[in-house]
């Protein structure tokens, strides 16, 4: 089993989050199969550097995503993806320009709905972590490098600030793979081109935070929307391109 260690001076609740995304990615790649049992608490603590506390919580959002079980006494197992209950999209249906269309079209349903409960819910931790992640995205385009973790976060901070933890589960089940160039791109390089895109997108996702740290619903619906709409219409003219 790799170490995939995560930096202890990130704050609990941030690590928890990581910590859900790299074992949902060994459960998703089948590096943990299905009744397989899942390392003690203290394993877990030693190989990414975090507390039980944010293991206790990492596990428990991936009850919540359907990935594992916990039998008291006994451990935590994982669950066959074919009998998990939560909503699911397996990476080989995002392996075209048509699947990557479809996904951000359930997007443009959900998270639009999301930014606005998070406009009206937010607390300032909520916005702190949202700021995080989006720095984390700036300072990664300026150096040169793509932020998909990043960027993932951020949607998914979102959704947490909502106080309805189904649209967080929903994030989480589906992980960074939901972004559309880490399945479509993700090696193109930074271009002068490629490199204004992305400072598009990260000016669409400052409207969409300024709008939810302003407590405007209407406004963070708005912005989301567009933010989405811009990314389905830059792959629809792709896909016309192409065919």
């Amino acid at each position: 089993m790799s170490s995939m260690s995560i930096p202890a001076r990130r704050r609990p609740r941030t690590l928890a989050l990581e910590l859900v995304e790299s074992l949902g990615d060994r459960i998703r790649s089948g590096q943990f199969a299905p009744g397989d049992k899942l390392p003690t608490e203290s394993a877990i603590m030693v190989e990414f550097a975090v507390s039980r506390t944010v293991v206790r919580e990492a596990i428990s959002r991936l009850q919540a995503a359907g990935l594992v079980e916990t039998r008291h006494g006994i451990g935590t197992f994982v669950l066959g993806l074919g009998d998990t209950p939560g909503f699911r999209i397996a990476p080989e249906q995002m392996a075209t320009l048509r699947d990557v269309i479809a996904v951000l079209e359930l997007r443009i349903g959900v998270e639009t709905e999301s930014a606005a409960l998070a406009a009206q819910r937010r607390t300032d931790e909520d916005l702190q972590a949202m700021r995080t992640a989006l720095d984390t995205v700036v300072q990664a385009v300026e150096d040169g490098r793509d932020a998909i973790g990043a960027d993932f976060q951020f949607h998914l901070e979102i959704a947490r600030a909502t106080r309805n933890h189904h649209f967080a589960d929903l994030m989480t089940a589906l992980g960074s793979m939901i972004i559309p160039r880490a399945r479509l791109e993700p090696s193109a390089a930074l271009d002068p081109e490629r490199l204004r895109y992305l400072r598009r997108v990260n000016a669409e996702h400052e409207s969409i935070f300024d709008a939810i740290a302003s407590q405007d619903p209407d406004g963070a619906r708005a912005a989301m929307r567009t933010h989405l709409a811009n990314s389905r219409e830059r792959r629809r003219r792709a896909q016309a391109e192409a065919g």
